[in-house]
């Protein structure tokens, strides 16, 4: 062989094997992504789990299987190892929908492994028999090796997919689908039923809280910030309840440990004995971090959401296999799906279901035709049974009419098999009670069918009534930026603004042209006003144009009746000069607003934007050309009144103006700061959100009463955390307030009332003002002028209830005094009545509160907690 034929043999060698692996990886690929890593969109399970549960339900009898033999099972219909089927297993176990469990099935949060297989057992929950299974409506297919029929695809009758959740890496994609709230997926399947909008966002069996604001619908560029409730148990410790989705608590405790000896955050040293961080998880999670001394607990919860894994960042990526190919939709996109899959499915079966009725409902009338008319008896003579079948056919020519199909063979087979037994036992008036319920039955069927979205409709609500017990929400769905604009130094977002070519944003290019404004969220709005006198609202975006020639851009605060803005401007028709002062409390966004007239050609001359309503002065320049006599004088801003945006304002000349300046600041008309209570995430704010707490200014205080017992007197600053569940009375602090109280003495076992001022010098830290022994709980705490209390004995087996006016029974004493004992022995309830209070809090002595709200004329009513 020449050396140039050897060259050519070569090369067709190559040119083979690189078509041959081409074709190899490419069939690999689709593989890997069809049977191994992304779950179908029929059903939502990955072909291993899908196998599993067939499994499953082959071996089903109500009892529980060791999960050993389940491997066994599911390796029928699954041609891979024991190792991946058993992690399927566990992983659905975890879940807690379909599979029961029984033994030792691991703790995702600490990330404790299950047992080995043969030591745990497994079986098919209710709602997995009700909603996964139905062989009528299952499409079959030969398992791999052929020997057996395994399920193309289960005929779920619910959103599983997004229930469950799922994660897979296949090759050149991947696939990760957080799991949804059952309870509310269903709700959410019904309004799609209904027509509507329907949305749904993760929550997960670890707890915690979810920012869902980047959410993008579970699709690919969207994310999720997931946080850690972290609680201050004293001043020295902080407490972690849960663990964000995806962390382990071991995960959590070490992140903690390197940010303390990294120096982000402060936390104490461990010596011989300590620890700076403890896990004591055990039933419930409890992670413990110990403070170094001097540090505030809450600018170390903030290090430690910025910091280390109590705060982490999901991207999601929503990936399923629609007729054999990979595809990215949106969470909602799959629930839509899911919920008209399932609608579907209920039709099909309704079809079945009305089908066999037909059969029943026809045989039960030929049955009744070929007994009660004695057709059996005309085949005594015949000798064929060709002559058997004409002669039943021809008894029942006069009835075919009122059958739904034809009468066939097979049919008339069928009579000849009854029994002499069951014909001479034969009764009528049953037989006519069979067919009644049938055609009641068949009735049903068939308005379901006519009515198949009402059907669907109960069909889930009936699901949700049955099995959405103890499966509410686990995971608190909230906004971090907000909370992070008031206790982080960074800010959320950085507005900037380009006045010359109008354009405004968080992402605008930093040049020149470029002007920062100031910090503000991702989901403000943005006020701007240009030079021609239009006002726009928008929504933030890192780049959106708004209008050339910009005069003042900043946040919007809906419904800010501090902000006052002032401006003058030149009506473009008349060309009179104008001053207005007003406010913009809501509008309609994106929508431009005049606020210098209609018509064309209006030019603003001077704007000034006012957080406490100031009223400046200004100089006021007129042309050297106008015929007035004065040509500079000065306007006060506070002679005229705050008017509606849209007011034309008040003349304040008619002669061409030149300039209006700014010549000096005038006074706020605002006095001190007014605070609310965000009873929602636990802070302060002074946007109105929540409960108005009053006017604070100079060393005024804030007065919170806990459930514990203690009270506490605190700054009004805003990085202060008050957490809503431990909260009995939040306000401000009035040191001629009388605070009236009912308490359980554990040491006595009596119930005392007591009435106190709080000490002003009791500063910085918690006091309890109801006694320390064991047991010992508040029952009643309250703020009324005159309260009265409803107390309940029982004497025997006979209840009592009388009233006190605590103001009377007891008189006013030191925060520290154990009070007067109240009257009965066996006192089983107090009970808060209403009476001239700004709010209540009753405490029922099982532990859980009830709230009480009463209003006299001018007072603020209360709600969920105590507001002075």
């Amino acid at each position: 062989m020449s050396n140039e034929q050897a060259d050519k043999e070569i090369l067709h060698n190559a040119e083979v094997i690189s078509g041959m692996y081409e074709n190899w990886f490419l069939e690999y690929a689709s593989y890997v992504i069809l049977e191994r890593a992304v779950p179908a969109m029929e059903d939502g399970l990955k072909p291993v789990q899908r196998r599993i549960l067939h499994a499953m339900k082959e071996m089903d009898d109500g009892r529980f299987n060791k999960v050993a033999n389940i491997i066994g099972q599911s390796m029928q219909y699954h041609p891979h190892g024991d190792a991946s089927i058993g992690e399927a297993i566990v992983n659905l176990g975890q879940k807690d929908l379909l599979i029961e469990t029984q033994g030792n099935w691991g703790d995702a949060r600490t990330g404790d492994g299950a047992a080995a297989s043969r030591y745990i057992e497994a079986r098919l929950s209710k709602f997995a028999l009700e909603v996964v299974f139905n062989p009528d409506t299952t499409e079959w297919q030969l398992s791999y090796d052929g020997r057996k029929k395994e399920p193309v695809t289960l005929p779920v009758k619910f959103p599983l997919l997004l229930a469950q959740g799922v994660e897979g890496i296949a090759v050149g994609l991947a696939t990760k689908i957080m799991p949804h709230n059952f309870i509310e997926l269903i709700e959410a399947s019904v309004d799609i039923l209904k027509g509507k909008e329907a949305s749904v966002f993760p929550d997960f069996m670890t707890g915690g809280q979810i920012d869902v604001s980047a959410y993008n619908g579970g699709q690919r560029g969207g994310k999720v910030r997931i946080r850690a409730h972290i609680e201050e148990l004293d001043k020295k410790t902080l407490v972690i309840r849960d663990v964000p989705y995806g962390v382990t608590t071991e995960q959590l405790k070490e992140s903690i440990v390197k940010a303390g000896e990294s120096g982000k955050i402060k936390i104490k040293k461990p010596d011989k004995g300590t620890q700076a961080v403890e896990d004591n998880t055990a039933a419930e999670v409890e992670i413990l971090v110990h403070l170094a001394p001097g540090t505030s607990p809450d600018i170390t919860i903030d290090a430690l959401y910025a910091f280390t894994d109590c705060e982490v960042s999901v991207s999601p990526n929503a990936c399923v296999i629609v007729e054999d190919k990979p595809h990215f939709l949106t969470v909602n996109e799959i629930l839509r799906v899911s919920t008209a899959n399932t609608k579907e499915l209920l039709r099909r079966e309704l079809e079945i279901r009305k089908a066999e009725l037909l059969e029943r409902l026809l045989y039960a009338s030929l049955e009744k035709i070929f007994i009660e008319n004695r057709i059996y008896r005309k085949i005594e003579e015949c000798e064929t049974w060709e002559d058997v079948i004409l002669t039943i056919d021809k008894g029942l020519k006069p009835f075919k009419k009122q059958f739904y199909r034809e009468i066939t063979t097979d049919d008339i087979v069928r009579l000849t098999e009854i029994k002499i037994k069951r014909i001479s036992r034969y009764d009528g008036f049953k037989a006519d009670e069979l067919m009644k319920r049938l055609t009641e039955e068949l009735a049903e069927t068939e308005d379901n069918l006519a009515n198949l979205t009402r059907y669907a409709i109960g069909y889930f609500k009936d699901l949700l009534k049955k099995y959405g017990k103890g499966r509410e929400r686990k995971t608190e769905i909230r906004s971090f930026n907000t909370i992070a604009a008031t206790q982080v130094a960074a800010a959320n977002q950085k507005l900037y603004v380009n006045r010359k070519d109008g354009f405004i944003g968080s992402g605008l290019k930093k040049d020149e042209n470029t002007e920062y404004i100031g910090d503000c969220s991702d989901i403000d709005d943005i006020v701007v006003f240009r030079r021609d006198g239009k006002c726009q609202v928008s929504r933030i975006q890192d780049k959106v144009f708004v209008g050339k020639d910009i005069i003042h851009a900043a946040v919007f605060r809906k419904n800010d009746e501090r902000m006052v803005y002032n401006m003058s401007y030149v009506d473009g028709k008349t060309g009179i000069c104008y001053v207005k002062r007003f406010q913009i409390t809501a509008v309609t966004r994106d929508r431009e607003y005049d606020l210098a007239g209609k018509n064309p050609g209006s030019k603003v001359l001077y704007f000034s934007a006012n957080p406490n309503a100031e009223a400046e002065t200004v100089s006021v320049s007129l042309t050297p050309a106008s015929k007035a006599k004065q040509k500079v004088f000065d306007f006060d801003f506070a002679t005229i009144d705050v008017k509606g945006r849209e007011a034309i304002g008040n003349m304040l000349t008619k002669y061409p103006v030149k300039k209006v300046l700014f010549k000096s600041a005038g006074t706020s008309t605002m006095g001190g700061l007014d605070i609310w209570y965000d009873e929602i995430i636990g802070r302060l704010n002074t946007d109105k959100r929540g409960r108005y707490l009053g006017n604070f200014d100079g060393e005024d205080r804030i007065l919170v009463i806990y459930h514990t017992g203690e009270y506490e007197l605190t700054n009004y600053e805003f990085t202060n955390r008050y957490e809503p569940k431990d909260i009995a009375v939040i306000g401000k602090f009035n040191p001629e307030k009388v605070i009236s109280a009912v308490h359980f003495d554990g040491g006595s076992a009596h119930f005392y009332a007591k009435r106190f001022r709080i000490d002003r010098t009791t500063v910085d830290k918690k006091f309890s003002f109801i006694s320390e022994g064991k047991n010992s709980r508040l029952v009643v705490v309250t703020t009324a002028l005159q309260p009265q209390v409803e107390i309940t004995t029982k004497k025997g087996r006979e209840e009592e209830t009388a009233t006190y006016d605590l103001d009377v029974i007891t008189e006013v004493r030191g925060w520290k005094a154990l009070g007067h004992k109240l009257p009965g022995e066996k006192i089983t309830r107090v009970k808060l009545l209403a009476s001239r209070i700004d709010a209540d809090v009753e405490w029922k002595m099982n532990g859980k509160s009830k709230e009480k709200d009463d209003k006299d004329e001018g007072d603020e009513k209360g709600g969920q907690l105590g507001i002075f």
